[in-house]
């Protein structure tokens, strides 16, 4: 993090906190992901860390046009931007049975899917889209480990599967098997892991097909398992820090071929103490559900951070006194994804100047629908 690639000679004119974005390190982050996989069929983004069009529309130019979703507002923006294949990676319940419809109407020519563990939802969601007279994909959800939401990869999984194959208004799509939960450093043990959670997941594949139900996908892998399911190459990959990075999986996860795409930029606003910097980096501008430190400041060593607010974030440095109230810092969040979400907006920078924005659309819980 020597380099000053992050820079912007024209910093006066952008007021601070600003999220950062830089649309040349993000098309090479999209073709490492490319090459990694070998076909950019294998690749299913997801789109919850940027939540842009724009960079949606950076993966249409590259032939990716797959994405896999965490709200409706995130598959209608998918939609509007070019995304052909949109996978919800939640059951729909409540209300969000008819929105899903409703995208469905809206936009004919995409291919809508929700991950599914019950058979409750099944239904619900068979007999709804049956009455609109629209078809709705379901892939399985299958917890691999993570204890969050899914059913194991087993009998009561190809039964729910089995189901969903002759029930009206579904379809069924394939396996979902996110591994959230290997995030393991060391790459030996993180392999090790990923071998076992995944033999129970081919033999489900392998068991439907037997039966004679089509699977016609296994949407898998967040970030840090990305490099081994797309050696493996039998699932759709679906990382999506790799679009942005962050500090949090790049220092962990150098096998992970993707540099930092988007940067934050604040001003010095008080100096409580000679070795004090206070920022205007407070809980809404960067994620604070990590312990610090959430931001690493370029060119700037801190022994600790000794007071975060609202608005304010207080580090301490030997070289505090370099700095005057009103002086510019760039910096790098722990978690990219949920820091992206307390943006409006983001500062396009190219060729080391701020060129424009990009609403960042999906923060939104809802765009239309």
């Amino acid at each position: 993090m020597s380099d000053n690639w992050y820079q912007i000679e024209n910093a006066d004119e952008i007021p601070s906190p600003a999220l950062l974005v830089y649309p040349e390190r993000i098309r090479e982050n999209i073709r490492n992901m490319v090459e990694l996989t070998g076909d950019s069929a294998r690749l299913r983004p997801h789109v919850k860390t940027h939540k842009m069009a724009e960079v949606i529309k950076l993966q249409v130019a590259a032939g990716i046009v797959k994405f896999k979703c965490a709200t409706i507002a995130e598959l209608e923006m998918c939609a509007s931007a070019g995304g052909k294949d949109l996978l919800l990676a939640y059951q729909p319940v409540g209300p969000n049975v008819g929105r899903m419809v409703e995208l469905c109407r809206k936009f004919p020519d995409v291919k809508f899917a929700a991950a599914v563990d019950r058979e409750s939802v099944v239904r619900t969601l068979s007999e709804a889209f049956s009455e609109a007279g629209v078809t709705l994909g379901l892939m399985i959800d299958l917890d691999v480990g993570m204890h969050r939401t899914g059913i194991e990869p087993g009998p009561n999984a190809f039964e729910l599967y089995r189901l969903i194959s002759v029930m009206p208004g579904v379809e069924a799509r394939g396996l979902h098997a996110y591994d959230g939960h290997n995030h393991t450093p060391d790459l030996e043990q993180r392999t090790k892991e990923f071998n076992e959670y995944m033999v129970p997941v081919r033999k489900l594949r392998d068991d439907l097909e037997a039966a004679g139900l089509s699977v016609p996908c296994v949407v898998a892998s967040g970030t840090p398992t990305f490099p081994l399911h797309a050696a493996a190459g039998d699932v759709e990959c679906s990382p999506g820090t790799t679009l942005f990075m962050d500090f949090g999986y790049g220092d962990k996860f150098p096998d992970v071929p993707c540099q930092h795409a988007a940067a934050l930029m604040v001003r010095v606003v008080s100096k409580p103490g000679d070795d004090l910097l206070c920022m205007d980096l407070g809980y809404k501008a960067v994620a604070a559900e990590n312990p610090h430190p959430r931001v690493k400041i370029f060119d700037l060593p801190v022994s600790e951070f000794t007071n975060q607010s609202e608005e304010h974030l207080v580090a301490r440095s030997e070289r505090a006194g370099e700095y005057n109230v009103g002086d510019v810092l760039y910096g790098i969040p722990r978690h990219i994804c949920p820091t992206v979400a307390h943006y409006a907006e983001a500062v396009v920078v190219e060729n080391g100047r701020a060129v424009g924005r990009w609403e960042v659309t999906a923060r939104n819980r809802k765009i239309s629908i």
